[in-house]
């Protein structure tokens, strides 16, 4: 409400301490304007339980978020501009794919489209929520429009394919490696049913934070990773190269989204220190030890046999190396100090953002927008 009375209009303070009977309660970003309340400056602002007004972008505090928002938008792309032809009729073919390729190509289409499902339900209704940064969450609206397109690209192949529906869909009901890795992150979902929950407390900051990393550590970080390098080993054969290059595409915004997080699990740290203590810090490396567990077990599930030159042996290794790399990225020991050599070095290859033509030979893939993207 504007307040016109003409009366002294009081001025914003900064949060400060909280009364001791009263816990700090963050800005949503929907507060009564107050009239004649003073600008906003960059210490105002803050990761979580800032209480400075969020409808004001600028000035920016974390550059960085920014510009990922940036490079989001310039990287944008729709799953019905590549052509799925080529995987039409090989799919069609009886002699195109073996049974253990066609899995490969099921399964992972079940688990990603409940996957970045799961994912956008708890950034448009919780970390959205209690991130209390205005360029931060600018960043989370591209990464939530992103989650969508990934839902597109699933559902796209699995029109093209003519695939059943309802079988990839709720794949994550029905198969069990599908169901426990998507079961794992819904404990770590309390706040997005919880209307009651806010941080501002020790205990509920501790939640959010626990919560951020089981998502964008675990989830985005490690669950995924099985599922791109199996289609993407497919396409690398020439096989199903319209669902690879849906992937790669994927497989860059997804690098992008955890970046972010975990860009924004260190600045809660730093801007909380007393948060990452050894109790969280074992929280954090015992998530991680059941991802990797998890993931593995994934990967042995779709592939029992081995195929693509792949086998549940290397997934095992390769899985630790990842692991190894998202503790350091969060400052924590490595936990697998066998785990040195990375088995999948052209995955290295398929992230790179610079990269300039993906290796089916088709577009070009440098972070560009839809409209100047070029087909060769």
């Amino acid at each position: 409400m504007l307040d016109r009375t003409g009366a002294t209009p009081q001025q914003w303070q900064p949060m400060g301490d909280a009364p001791p009977d009263q816990s700090p309660v963050p800005s949503a970003g929907l507060d009564q304007v107050e009239f004649g309340a003073r600008r906003v400056t960059v210490d105002d602002k803050q990761m979580i339980n800032c209480r400075a007004d969020l409808n004001q972008l600028v000035p920016f505090k974390y550059r960085w978020a920014w510009q990922k928002y940036l490079d989001g938008c310039a990287n944008h792309w729709m799953p019905q501009e590549i052509n799925m032809g080529a995987d039409i009729a090989l799919w069609k073919d009886a002699n195109g794919l073996t049974e253990d390729e066609r899995t490969i190509v099921k399964r992972n289409l079940g688990f990603f489209s409940s996957a970045d499902s799961l994912v956008a339900n708890n950034l448009v209704l919780a970390v959205y929520r209690h991130l209390t940064n205005p360029e931060c969450r600018q960043y989370l609206l591209r990464q939530a429009f992103e989650e969508a397109v990934h839902t597109h690209a699933y559902q796209y192949c699995v029109e093209s394919l003519a695939l059943d529906e309802a079988e990839v869909f709720n794949m994550y009901r029905e198969v069990a490696c599908v169901h426990d890795k998507t079961a794992w992150a819904m404990q770590y979902m309390d706040s997005l049913g919880d209307p009651t929950f806010r941080t501002g407390t020790p205990a509920a900051n501790r939640r959010f934070l626990r919560d951020l990393i089981a998502f964008y550590v675990v989830f985005e970080g490690i669950f995924f990773y099985v599922g791109f390098v199996q289609v993407l080993s497919l396409g690398r054969r020439n096989k199903m190269t319209g669902c690879a290059e849906q992937f790669q595409y994927i497989l860059r915004d997804e690098s992008m989204h955890m970046n972010f997080g975990i860009d924004v699990i260190n600045q809660i740290k730093v801007e909380n220190p007393e948060l990452w203590d050894a109790g969280m810090q074992a929280e954090a490396r015992d998530m991680i030890r059941q991802g990797v567990e998890l993931e593995g077990r994934y990967a042995r599930d779709t592939m029992p046999r081995g195929i693509l030159g792949l086998n549940a042996g290397m997934f095992e290794e390769y899985l630790q190396y990842i692991a190894n790399r998202r503790c350091s990225q969060i400052d924590l020991e490595q936990m697998y100090p066998q785990a040195t050599r990375n088995p999948f070095p052209w995955m290295s290859e398929v992230i790179d953002l610079k990269k300039e033509k993906n290796f089916f030979e088709t577009r070009v893939t440098e972070y560009q927008t839809g409209g100047a993207l070029e087909w060769d």
